[in-house]
């Protein structure tokens, strides 16, 4: 029998935890540390483009934007984590842990959202470097899911970049914002995580990069 198809117990749920790296952590969303932060890079006509491909948004008005933080922080089979910038205490971005299958050790991250500031930088990668280690070594799923809009390139570039393997595309899997929405499925596997996290760390380590900050190699090398 193929050792990874053997029964090996029940992974654990994910918690509202804390994740430090050097540049970000992730923290369990919270209305009265993050909304402020969040509402002025998400929120607002200049970041309707950030809520292109998203299931909710955009929000041109505060108080649905605050509405929203709340039911998202009160959500107990999705749980959603601010991308806090260790420097500033900024948080930038938001992500999500859902789609949770403890029994068969299936986890996703979703809902995956960054302001100017994260987008395309050390942070950005480390946060998800952070939740692969979490749900690998700590949770011990078998299996680490990134589903996209198929449409959502630069989703499905980052995929590919942070070690994931394209599986396909799922035609008219969802209805969003009344529209069609083909969808793109991702992987990463227990078995494939000890060399992801060794590529990881090699690109996150400060000798990658220059005075700058400008990166010496790429993730993807």
């Amino acid at each position: 029998m193929d050792q990874n198809t053997t029964s090996l117990g029940i992974a654990a749920r994910p918690e509202r935890i804390i994740l430090s790296g050097r540049c970000v952590r992730l923290e369990p969303l919270h209305p009265a540390k993050h909304t402020e932060h969040l509402w002025n890079g998400l929120g607002g006509a200049s970041a309707e483009n950030l809520w292109l491909y998203m299931p909710d948004g955009p929000f041109a008005d505060r108080v649905a934007f605050e509405a929203h933080m709340q039911a998202k922080a009160k959500s107990e089979d999705q749980l959603f984590f601010a991308i806090v910038d260790r420097a500033t205490g900024t948080a930038t971005g938001r992500a999500t842990l859902m789609r949770i299958d403890p029994l068969n050790r299936v986890i996703e991250v979703g809902g995956i959202i960054y302001t100017p500031t994260l987008q395309r930088s050390r942070g950005a990668t480390e946060a998800m470097y952070l939740f692969a280690r979490y749900i690998f070594e700590d949770l011990r799923y078998r299996r680490f899911e990134w589903k996209c809009n198929a449409l959502n390139l630069p989703s499905r570039r980052a995929a590919l970049r942070l070690g994931f393997t394209f599986e396909g595309i799922f035609r008219q899997h969802m209805i969003i914002k009344e529209k069609n929405r083909d969808t793109a499925w991702f992987s990463m596997l227990d078995s494939e995580w000890p060399a992801r996290r060794r590529e990881f760390e090699r690109w996150l380590d400060e000798s990658n990069f220059d005075a700058a900050g400008r990166q010496k190699t790429r993730l993807s090398q």
